[in-house]
């Protein structure tokens, strides 16, 4: 294990350890290992990313990308209704800026989750085999890419970008890997994740990643102590890529926001969105949880686009802290209208952000980004202004890589209540995933690759989602 204290030198023995770096029950070059013998299905991987930008709690398709303007008034929106780029297709009124990129996003309008309680199915579930969708990627690939030593598949949490936040928060185990070696699990930067508690990187008297500037500074210094004793060059090179793992540029420079240009960061920059305790009517927003989500969701999608650049194929953003898009209307949540106003906006100015971005730097056809949150809301108001759980539509948002832009997929009935054309489920979606970033046709013909990767990535994919 690897310790670095403030103000002591690192003792040589303690660093000669990071070289067995448990990850999971593993060593890290156990773990390097496997990525190694996975590099020769790299020719069957398209080399795309995706990230898949998760709404616990269950955002509404009324409010968002399904407003129902015709519909009697306890059933559309709560909210103003916004005209998109697109003739006759309309927004609700918080995706004001999204509502004017319409030609370069897929939206589809008759996904459903098949699941109306609070969990993660999305993205671990009885759909993907009880496995972490980026699991079943970073199981074909490698744990680690093979040619920047970044982890193939993340979660982050809004911890990664902010020390003044609560925890990480989700209601399920997004780190599961389900039958796969916990080698597998996906990293987790700034948070609790297995690479941060294994590698215990102490600084005292401030707790680990508080001073990011600190962290990479004592990382730079113990790896120019390390090259100049020459002891990089005695090692085997597995315990070599675990020092360059380590110490390396590459995940240290992923994970440095500091790095963007200024004016990246404030294209990203979602923090005037906090409104420092407005929404303490509630559980939730006396917890910090609607300020938490709104202040950070930008950082979250800029240091997503890092992680894929370095090499991470599947990212995933939890900003939601275990259901700020659960909008009942009751003590622990907001109504409609005011859940909107604290997190709607936000999420619309970072989303637009990531697609101006892409856009702008020839990235859209290397990254996709999904957003989608465990079930929709239901078609009729409750009797405080909110809507509860529904399982038979939910607001399906894509773009980038694999995506037809400009696209809506399949309609709703009239009321918003169920598809009306060909309903799209959870094996669809995965499918159209792995279809983004496999060559699926020439995967079959790796005998190393899990049937259960094949069978998921064979479904029917979303139509203009995956190829």
């Amino acid at each position: 294990m690897l310790s670095i204290f403030d103000g002591n030198p690192v003792q040589r023995r303690r660093l000669l350890q990071a070289g067995a770096l448990t990850l999971g029950g593993l060593t890290l070059p156990s773990l390097l290992s496997r990525s190694s013998k996975a590099a020769s299905t790299q020719r069957h991987v398209t080399g795309k990313s995706i990230i898949f930008l998760f709404q616990q709690g269950g955002p509404s398709q009324f409010e968002t990308y399904d407003p129902k303007p015709d519909a009697p008034d306890a059933i559309r929106t709560v909210t103003d209704v916004i005209q998109t780029k697109t003739p006759g297709i309309h927004f609700g009124q918080h995706m004001r800026r999204l509502a004017q990129l319409t030609d370069k996003l897929t939206v589809v309008r008759s996904f459903q989750t098949q699941n109306g309680g609070h969990n993660i199915q999305p993205i671990v579930g009885p759909h993907s085999r009880d496995t972490n969708i980026g699991v079943h990627y970073s199981r074909v690939v490698g744990a680690t890419n093979r040619f920047t030593g970044m982890p193939t598949t993340s979660v982050i949490y809004p911890a990664a970008v902010s020390d003044d936040v609560p925890g990480p928060s989700a209601r399920g185990n997004l780190l599961s890997t389900g039958s796969y070696p916990k080698s597998y699990a996906p990293f987790v930067p700034g948070g609790k994740g297995n690479l941060q508690s294994d590698m215990q990187l102490s600084m005292s008297p401030e707790r680990f990643f508080n001073d990011r500037r600190s962290l990479l500074g004592k990382l730079d210094r113990i790896r120019r102590q390390v090259d100049s004793s020459g002891e990089l060059e005695a090692m085997d090179e597995l315990q070599r890529q675990a020092y360059e793992l380590l110490l390396g540029g590459g995940v240290s420079s992923a994970l440095d926001l500091t790095q963007e240009d200024p004016k990246t960061l404030a294209r990203y920059d979602t923090s005037d969105f906090a409104t420092d305790g407005k929404w303490n009517k509630v559980n939730r927003g006396r917890a910090g949880m609607y300020d938490a989500n709104a202040g950070t969701i930008g950082k979250l999608l800029l240091l997503a686009k890092r992680l894929c650049l370095a090499g991470c194929g599947f990212v995933t953003i939890h900003a939601s802290y275990a259901g700020v898009w659960d909008m009942h209307a009751d003590g622990n949540n907001l109504n409609m209208t005011d859940g909107m106003d604290a997190i709607g906006y936000s999420f619309d100015h970072a989303v637009s952000a990531f697609v101006e971005d892409l856009e702008e730097s020839g990235l859209s056809d290397q990254i996709q980004l999904v957003c989608l949150g465990e079930m929709g809301r239901t078609p009729k108001l409750n009797n405080r202004g909110g809507r509860d759980h529904w399982s038979r539509l939910s607001p399906l948002l894509a773009y980038g890589a694999g995506t037809t832009p400009g696209t809506v997929v399949g309609h709703s009935d009239k009321h918003g209540a169920e598809p009306r054309t060909t309903p799209y489920g959870p094996s669809n979606l995965i499918a159209s995933l792995l279809q983004t970033v496999f060559n699926v046709g020439e995967l079959r013909l790796v005998p190393s690759v899990p049937p259960a990767v094949l069978d998921l990535a064979q479904a029917a994919p979303i139509n203009s989602i995956g190829y």
